[in-house]
């Protein structure tokens, strides 16, 4: 099951080896051992962009989540692409209280339980049954290693 990480940073550097096998261990935890798994860390003007183009909202998100698993079409192990704006995770991650890396841990469950068909927009209970499969994921990876190394 290949995880692959891409940075489009240039002041932060993060450790993609140790995401990568956080993701891996997320997918175990949620059934999902054998698929594979694209991962995008980029900044707030490419994360509107792509809000603009794909969801008609004109603002930066925190994460979005493109499943390759819905629709027509031949079974794939390919669950999804996951872009995370590491810029509006460290404003969360401020505002919060928590540290960037958490927050950056935090939003790759996020993502992949929506790839799993988890959806916090629907109702209020399926928002609550999210957040809580989000701690439950969260609980079982247990401390989260250091992921972020400030350039310069």
């Amino acid at each position: 099951m290949p995880v692959l990480v891409r940075s489009q940073l240039r002041r932060v550097r993060i450790d993609q080896s140790r995401l990568a096998r956080l993701a891996q261990a997320a997918l175990s935890l949620v059934g999902k051992r054998t698929a594979d798994l694209g991962v995008l860390l980029t900044g707030d003007r490419s994360m509107r962009r792509l809000n603009r183009q794909f969801r008609k909202k004109d603002r930066t998100t925190d994460v979005l989540a493109f499943s390759m698993r819905e629709g027509p079409g031949l079974p794939s192990t390919l669950l999804g692409d996951i872009v995370i704006s590491v810029p509006t995770a460290s404003k969360q991650a401020n505002r919060l209280g928590r540290s960037l890396d958490e927050e950056l841990i935090l939003l790759l469950v996020h993502g992949i339980l929506h790839l799993c068909g988890y959806d916090h927009e629907r109702s209020e209970r399926d928002a609550r049954h999210m957040q809580r499969r989000e701690q439950w994921v969260l609980r079982r990876l247990g401390r989260i290693p250091r992921l972020i190394h400030r350039k310069g």
